[in-house]
């Protein structure tokens, strides 16, 4: 008897630290599958992705190809020009629309909606208290006008919202429309006025998309429009939450990310002033 007294005890020995050790564990084990904390590899401690951010760095804008035909052309920026009448600013009037430069220097603008009655945004460098004359028009492929209007400058410089109101035609399928914001400095109007133009097509989505859609929360629902080349609503949505929640670094970084993924950059950090159509 006394020969095996000494394994047995060394086995408990044994057997009892390694359940205290596992006892230890489990706390820390139910801790890390509920917490927002994950170890990496190397056992050092990382901060566990948030699904909004995640999201939004995962978010990419497809651009479309062009439309088949003769090229849009168009103009992405309307700098003000020395004895043009425009008053000069840090930065230029600026379309937030995709755009392309081709080999010869050609900019083409042009976008995709799903909408009948879609919002364009612009960034404005000129208030109200200067006596500048604002028209926004749409126009059909034979260049005839369906809809304009003249705006109001904003409080102060940054992005407005322009959108076509319920009295305004609607935007047929396939079809592509001329649009124009004008600037006119000059109140003799001996200078030309400083201006952007693109080309925007109404498309219809595959059913299947549509209806996922509308079973989804709006971040995601951008997220789907992006990664179809829906440029307008895609953008309209991410304005939208982005003014609702200003604070939002995920939102922010998502706006950056659109902008600069259409090399506009430089106007990522200006203000959102208005949402209203």
């Amino acid at each position: 008897m006394k020969s095996n007294s000494q394994p047995i005890k060394l086995f408990l020995v044994v057997a009892f630290s390694c359940t205290s050790l596992l006892v230890s564990l489990i706390p820390v084990l139910a801790k890390s599958t509920d917490d927002s904390s994950v170890s990496d590899a190397y056992g050092g401690l990382r901060l566990r992705s948030n699904p909004k951010t995640t999201l939004a760095q995962a978010t990419t804008f497809n651009q479309p190809q062009l439309p088949p035909g003769p090229a849009p052309g168009g103009r992405v920026r309307g700098g003000a020009k020395r004895g043009g009448g425009c008053k000069l600013s840090k930065l230029d009037l600026t379309a937030l629309v995709p755009f392309t430069e081709e080999a010869n220097s050609v900019i083409n603008v042009w976008g995709q909606t799903t909408e009948e009655r879609p919002s364009w945004f612009f960034y404005v460098p000129y208030t109200k208290d200067l006596p500048y004359a604002v028209k926004f028009v749409v126009q059909d492929q034979n260049s005839n006008d369906i809809y304009q209007k003249a705006i109001a400058l904003p409080d102060k410089p940054g992005v407005i919202r322009v959108s076509l109101p319920t009295t305004a035609p609607a935007l047929a399928l396939n079809k592509q429309y001329n649009w124009f914001f004008t600037i006119n400095c000059d109140q003799q109007k001996n200078s030309p006025p400083t201006f952007v133009q693109g080309v925007i097509q109404r498309v219809k989505l595959n059913p299947a998309t549509v209806k996922e859609l509308r079973m989804t929360e709006p971040l995601k629902r951008y997220a789907i429009y992006a990664q179809n080349g829906i440029w307008y609503e895609a953008l309209t949505i991410l304005a939208q939450l982005r003014q609702k929640n200003p604070q939002d670094a995920a939102l922010q970084a998502q706006w950056r990310n659109l902008l600069s993924s259409i090399h506009l950059d430089d106007i990522a950090a200006e203000p959102i002033l208005s949402d209203k159509p």
